[in-house]
């Protein structure tokens, strides 16, 4: 799948005739169409006759294909009732110039003044693609390079054959139609976004110009974001033609931002050479000769685009789409391109004979292959309001996304009224388990709150981030060895010395532990998604990670409540996590093994005893243990590794069997190699949230390669830059203290009030060593059952890593996790703070 890590979100603007499906002419019937559409994915254009398209940006192409399928699909439902159709092309073959209008708006009446006919004759569609590539600096030094490469992906997007009833003899006429305007073409070398937005101002100010929307440049830099905008390509009837542009174009911007960052100068093609290839990929398409962007001389358009393909391939298979676009491409190329195929229409039936030909190859593949729709009654009942802007389930029109067509069509058979009875069950069931927790100032214990829904993760996800959990625990663990050793790190300048030595976690006795003894044998790390699907770590736990025994729990309640579609699915069961758990902590072993608990009044004892159960080791409080020359027994049986899940100061002030304090016998027995514990005392030096900032750099500098997982950027309050930068978008950020856990102390920042804000900027001041800021991720959502209706709540998902007892056994990650859910209108997850849980499928 490739270094995921970096992997730039893309989105699509789409623009569509909307036909009169018995004459075959244009309509300008638009306004009705909108009237009936969300008008955050739905809006006009110019002309009447054509609606615009905005899809949500993904990283995942897959994603992007439903939502514009999505998209298609819900311009063509509110069309067909009115007798119309939509068209994705560049051109119409047939418009009444004179029936037409433009929309009623005081920008495009201006635009009609100003312009005369090239307004009046602006009745082309363009689809349009958006990489973001988070400076706008960058983005506008890049868009310049990109120049050369764009001629091939209007050669592959060209459909407009036709204009006013006559064959243009182009694949692109379209193209010559757009060029009339007066900001049109390669966009110019700048060096910076600031000399960018002077020569705007200064076209603006000549008067030829209205507004910076009427630059129409083939890419150009966003004016408010740091994106790019490829504009040259014409509108495609094929969705999968417009997924092959935004692969092939993020690829591009890929490339050229690492070559820009690599100071290589660009390609020395003057802009007059890049407007000739233009000229010819709007003359030819994909049937005739392109200019070759090397050598200057003509070649083969298949050619062309397969030698494209390999250039780029570095950059595809960095964001896991080579095989995807490969295969789109050779499609794309077998098929000569819509201008080729329009042409064989006409040949077949005339005019008529090519709008239909568009119409069915504009709805074509845009149907779900399952989930909710039209006939699925129940399942649009209960989305009816739901905000899908960054689900990973629900398509904004109610389809499925993804892997979630097979729970979709199970909601649908069951309905809400038997959601409801599930609902019942999953708290019977609960209660016959003992799964509760404890909530500090409450006497009775609460049901831990588990949504009947599961979330699923798909293989395309959580492949790369199983190799990316690994790659992070085994930086992770060279950073714990080296902080109570030879501290390398910070003698060569990668972390800072206070970020060690100042550690709140930092512990003496953490050097007792031998040097070949795995201090992590079970980390626990936080992954968020965002809406576009890129994932990153939250946070690293490291000390005593809770949760394995609550997504093992959560399976069976699924398995219960929802037997149907748990048999349907690929996801592993909790056997093999427990068996792999086992292996972990027993590897090196000839003494039995113990799991710690401080007792019933800890808030998860419950997960304690099932985890002891399923690992068949006993469960143990401290007063059972004792400590003698030859190490540690609990009922005359020796103990050789404690799975601790009782804090380290806990258990080591805690009464052993013999009345004394458990902590100097432990610790003996540690450093003599006759116990281990898991985890070791002081991990906490590596995982507090000031040494999350450097895990990136940890990951370079023990292991040699690049982080496959990103970090949430950070803020390190202590630097007085950094905090400083912070303090100024105090609304904007998460405020966390770097020894927190459980979400407590942590502000966010959007969601905070005025008092709550100044309180933290004071705080902050007074210590600004202990606290960090993080930019604010908007978490993916998921659907929960509330109330006989579906409602999309933030979700987070923690993974889990075990490693065996000696150095050089790799991490595994376990096939269990848990999704964590947060209440209604926050982003904290933990259930100390009202959050709840989900049963969680890791599909392979």
């Amino acid at each position: 799948m490739g270094d995921r890590a970096n992997v730039m979100a893309v989105g699509v603007e789409e623009e569509f005739h909307t036909v009169d499906l018995e004459r075959h002419r244009l309509l300008p019937r638009a306004d009705s169409l909108l009237q009936q559409l969300p008008e955050d994915r739905f809006g006009a254009e110019l002309q009447r006759s054509v609606v615009e398209t905005n899809s949500r940006p993904f990283v995942r192409l897959a994603d992007l294909a439903e939502d514009l399928a999505a998209l298609r699909r819900g311009v063509a439902r509110a069309a067909e009732p009115l007798g119309l159709g939509i068209v994705a092309a560049g051109t119409m073959p047939v418009a009444d110039l004179d029936a037409l209008k433009v929309t009623p708006d005081p920008r495009y009446e201006n635009m009609l003044e100003e312009y005369q006919a090239l307004a009046r004759e602006q009745l082309i569609c363009g689809a349009q693609v958006h990489v973001d590539v988070g400076d706008r600096d960058v983005a506008v030094r890049v868009a310049h390079r990109l120049g050369p490469r764009l001629p091939v992906l209007l050669a592959l997007s060209a459909s407009s054959p036709f204009w006013l009833g006559s064959d243009t003899g182009y694949a692109s006429y379209r193209t010559l139609l757009w060029s009339r305007w007066p900001t049109t073409g390669p966009f110019g070398p700048f060096r910076d976004a600031a000399e960018y937005d002077r020569v705007v101002r200064d076209l603006v100010r000549s008067g030829v110009i209205s507004d910076p929307g009427m630059l129409y440049f083939d890419v150009r830099p966003s004016a408010h974001l740091p994106t790019l905008e490829l504009r040259i390509c014409d509108a495609c009837p094929s969705v999968e033609d417009v997924v092959l542009l935004a692969g092939l174009f993020r690829a591009m911007v890929s490339a050229e931002l690492e070559a820009a960052a690599a100071d290589a100068p660009p390609a020395p093609i003057p802009n007059e050479i890049v407007r000739a290839a233009t000229w010819r990929a709007a003359r030819s398409g994909l049937e005739g000769e392109l200019v070759d962007p090397d050598g200057g001389g003509p070649v083969p358009a298949p050619e062309l685009v397969r030698r494209t393909l390999d250039g780029l391939r570095p950059a595809l298979e960095e964001h896991g789409d080579w095989e995807l676009v490969g295969e789109l491409a050779e499609r794309a190329l077998r098929g000569g391109g819509s201008a080729a195929r329009q042409r064989r229409a006409f040949v077949r039936g005339g005019f008529g004979e090519v709008v239909e030909t568009l119409i069915a190859e504009t709805r074509a593949n845009t149907e779900p292959a399952s989930g909710a729709g039209p006939a699925r009654r129940n399942v649009v009942a209960m989305l009816r309001g739901y905000d899908a802007s960054a689900d990973e389930a629900v398509v904004f029109d109610g389809s499925a996304r993804g892997p979630y067509g097979l729970l979709l069509d199970a909601l649908e058979r069951i309905g809400p009224d038997g959601l409801a009875e599930r609902e019942r069950l999953r708290d019977e069931v609960q209660r016959g388990l003992g799964m509760t927790f404890h909530v500090d100032g409450e006497e009775q214990d609460r049901l831990f709150p588990v949504d009947v829904l599961p979330r699923i993760v798909a293989a395309e996800d959580w492949e790369p981030l199983r190799a990316g959990l690994r790659q992070r625990v085994r930086a992770l663990e060279a950073f714990l060895r080296d902080a109570y050793a030879d501290r390398e790190a910070v003698r060569d300048g990668v972390v800072p010395a206070w970020a060690v030595d100042e550690a709140p976690c930092l512990r003496e006795d953490g050097r007792l532990v031998p040097r070949d003894a795995v201090r992590c044998a079970v980390a626990g790390i936080d992954l968020v998604r965002d809406g576009a699907g890129r994932w990153s770590v939250l946070e690293d736990n490291l000390r005593v990670p809770s949760g394995i025994g609550y997504a093992m729990a959560n399976r069976w309640l699924t398995s219960r409540i929802l037997p149907e579609v748990v048999r349907a699915s690929r996801s592993p069961g909790p056997a093999r996590a427990t068996a792999m758990l086992r292996d972990a902590l027993a590897a090196g072993a000839t003494g039995g093994i113990a799991l710690v608990t401080l007792g019933e009044e800890d808030s998860a004892f419950f997960e304690h005893r099932l985890l002891a159960r399923e690992l068949g080791v006993p469960l143990l409080t401290p007063d059972r243990l004792s400590v003698d020359e030859d190490g540690v027994r609990a009922d005359g049986e020796r103990i050789e590794v404690i799975y601790r899940r009782i804090d380290e100061d806990e258990l080591f002030e805690a009464p052993g069997a013999d009345g004394r304090p458990l902590g100097p016998g432990l610790l003996a027995a540690v450093e003599r190699g006759l116990l281990r514990l898991a985890n070791a005392p002081g991990n906490g030096v590596a995982d507090d949230k000031a040494l999350y900032a450097h895990v990136p750099a940890l990951i370079e500098y023990y292991l040699g390669e690049k982080p496959l997982l990103d970090n949430v950027p950070t803020y390190l309050c202590r630097d007085p830059r950094a905090r400083e930068e912070a303090l100024d978008r105090l609304p904007e950020l998460v405020w966390k203290p770097v020894d927190g856990y459980g979400g407590n102390g942590v502000v966010i920042g959007p969601d905070a009030s005025r008092d709550e804000l100044e309180d933290v900027r004071g705080r902050v001041l007074a210590e600004p060593g202990r606290w960090i800021a993080q930019e604010t991720v908007r978490l993916s959502t998921h659907p929960v059952f509330d109330g006989g209706r579906l409602r999309p709540r933030a979700v987070d998902l923690r993974a889990f890593v075990v490693q065996g007892a000696a150095q050089g056994t790799g991490p595994a990650v376990l096939p269990v996790a848990l999704t964590r859910v947060a209440p209604e209108g926050s982003r904290i997850v933990n259930s100390s703070q009202g959050g709840g849980s989900k049963d969680t499928w890791l599909m392979q």
